[in-house]
């Protein structure tokens, strides 16, 4: 088993108001198998045997599922293995001897909480605005009792793919949260369970958005290069043609 000896360059922030700094720690005999997130456990568990302050970091399922291990690597959300979460890369994409900089998410509408770890229910309050779809509950319906196009199933599904886990955002150079809001109109959207909301979800995700302080998308595509489920822009396109034919409808009901 190789191992790799690392020096870290760690955003350490102790609360909301602090300036925050970054520090250095090294990594030491680090074993190639190991995971992002288990290189920081290795680093965290000699922090708090010498007395430290072990670095504060997300977590949760540790698959690439939940977008819970939101961080920036050497300047890039996720790292820059592309479709990539930081919980999925593992240390054998480094060197041995290298210097990683690690930094907490940058964005108005992710304020930092401690070290790595940033406040992202902007994201929930936006899916929150988008309400719920008028479907029929009870017993499971038969398959294809409501038909869909194959064009719009495999789209509703490449948005539905969307793990909120900020790197859009975290990636464009105006903090825009176009291509998490259109993933998360255009799964409903495409299809027919959602078309009876559909002005209104795409009208009050929008609003809310634009609520929470999030820039405005220039169409420079960082934020696709970047997603780990590798989403595409086409959905801010279809996102942008909803929300005007919504506004126009809206201003002559």
């Amino acid at each position: 088993m190789s191992l790799l000896n690392l020096t870290l360059k760690v955003w350490r922030q102790d609360n909301p108001s602090d300036s925050g700094r970054i520090e250095t720690y090294e990594a030491k005999e680090i074993p190639t198998s190991a995971s992002f997130l288990e290189m920081i456990d290795i680093v965290n568990e000699r922090l708090i045997k010498d007395g430290h302050d072990p670095i504060h970091f997300d977590h949760d399922c540790r698959e690439g599922i939940c977008g819970m291990c939101s961080m920036t690597i050497n300047g890039v959300p996720h790292s820059k293995e592309r479709g990539t979460t930081t919980c999925q890369l593992h240390m054998r994409k480094f060197s041995d001897g290298e210097t990683i900089y690690i930094e907490p998410f940058r964005a108005k509408a992710f304020p930092v909480i401690k070290d790595l770890v940033t406040d992202r229910s902007s994201f929930d309050r936006i899916i929150g605005a988008g309400g719920f779809i008028s479907v029929r509950t009870g017993s499971a319906p038969d398959a294809h009792a409501v038909p869909v196009p194959k064009p719009d199933a495999d789209a509703a599904f490449d948005a539905a793919a969307c793990i909120g886990c900020g790197a859009c955002v975290a990636a464009c150079k105006n903090a825009s949260a176009m291509l998490f809001v259109s993933a998360k109109a255009s799964h409903l959207n495409h299809l027919p369970q959602g078309l009876v909301e559909k002005d209104q979800r795409t009208l009050s995700m929008v609003r809310q958005m634009d609520a929470e302080g999030f820039g405005n998308c220039t169409n420079q595509y960082e934020c696709e290069a970047v997603c780990p489920k590798e989403i595409s822009v086409q959905h801010i396109a279809k996102l942008n043609r909803d929300y005007l034919a919504a506004s126009a409808r809206e201003g002559v009901s």
